[in-house]
């Protein structure tokens, strides 16, 4: 699994560092972002979960 931030599209809800803090984070700027090393999700059950409640579908998984 690969996860990508579409950071033009994240306005900075922070639903995903909220559902999994584990794997997402949030800059400077405000907007989510992964944290290092979790690229892959690290693991966390509540990737998924995070993904599906970004308000405006920022949060991509891949298959890999």
């Amino acid at each position: 699994m690969r996860i990508e931030i579409d950071q033009d599209t994240c306005v900075g809800a922070a639903q995903c560092a909220r559902t999994a803090p584990g794997v997402f984070t949030q800059n400077d700027e405000g907007l989510s972002e992964l944290l290092p090393g979790r690229e892959d999700g690290a693991g966390d059950p509540l990737v998924r979960e995070a993904v599906r409640v970004c308000p405006v579908r920022a949060i991509s998984i891949f298959e890999e």
